[in-house]
């Protein structure tokens, strides 16, 4: 991969918004297609007002080719479980990478990937959940081929 093609990894920055919502709306629009009746196309307005307000405490990275945002990584820093609950204390973060199609299967998810355990190590944590519903055959796949392995099963029930 030539260093032109070859993603540059950074913190996202204020002028990012833009990119982020775009980011947000493609991974939103891919997901709808999987399962309409579980993912929606959030309005682009909530979006960029999320990032506005959430970026300063975010711990999100974009990648950029070319000058070009063509990717997120999202670390949300989960709480750990009461004293009251029986699993061991530790510190865990939820990821979340989008990368533009134009873009996949060069690279640009692993090093997001790979700056998303870094910035989760920094902060203390010790095991990083890549929630994917099985219906998206390819994140499973990117996930595990980055090292995700299944850890117990989730269950769902809908009420009403």
């Amino acid at each position: 991969m030539s260093s032109a093609t070859r993603p540059f990894i950074r913190p996202a920055e204020p002028e990012d918004v833009p990119a982020l919502v775009r980011l947000r709306l493609a991974n939103a629009e891919r997901h709808v297609q999987l399962a309409p009746d579980l993912f929606r196309l959030p309005d682009a307005d909530a979006v960029r007002r999320h990032f506005e307000v959430t970026l300063p405490h975010s711990l999100i990275s974009v990648a950029e080719v070319a000058g070009e945002v063509v990717g997120m990584v999202e670390v949300v820093l989960l709480t750990d479980p009461p004293d009251h609950q029986i699993l061991v204390p530790r510190r865990a973060a939820d990821v979340h990478t989008v990368v533009l199609d134009g873009h996949r299967g060069r690279g640009v998810g692993a090093a997001l990937v790979a700056a998303a355990e870094r910035m989760a190590v920094a902060h203390g944590v010790t095991i990083i959940y890549a929630n994917i519903f099985a219906t998206n055959d390819d994140a499973v796949a990117f996930y595990s081929a980055h090292g995700f392995g299944p850890r117990g099963i989730l269950l769902s029930k809908p009420c009403g």
